[in-house]
């Protein structure tokens, strides 16, 4: 049996480093809130840029939520993100009983 745990919403809530220290994470997911504010010319690119460092120095794959545009496409790849998720690559499709989607 293969498991693999990550850690959703990184950098928001309750998502504390000390996490990382007590559990064997194997993912780190950077909450959307980061990815939203890069094309804005904030600091979250450098705030992104060191999650993907920090988890890639304690072997972590790093997935980035709530992609949405080319140009953060690009600025996560540059950043070495290794996985990306969002509607920039398929929406939500939810089931319907008579349908099939809902």
């Amino acid at each position: 049996m293969n498991v693999r745990l990550e850690i959703d919403d990184f950098g928001t809530g309750y998502s504390s480093l000390s996490y990382l220290q007590r559990l064997p994470f194997d993912t780190l997911k950077i909450d959307r809130s980061f990815i939203h504010e890069l094309s804005k010319g904030s600091d979250s690119r450098d705030i992104v840029r060191a999650i993907v460092e920090m988890a890639h120095s304690l072997r972590l794959e790093v997935i980035a939520e709530g992609v949405e545009t080319e140009e953060q496409l690009c600025q996560l790849r540059e950043l070495g993100c290794d996985y990306l998720q969002g509607f920039l690559f398929s929406s939500r499709s939810i089931r319907r009983p008579s349908s099939g989607f809902i």
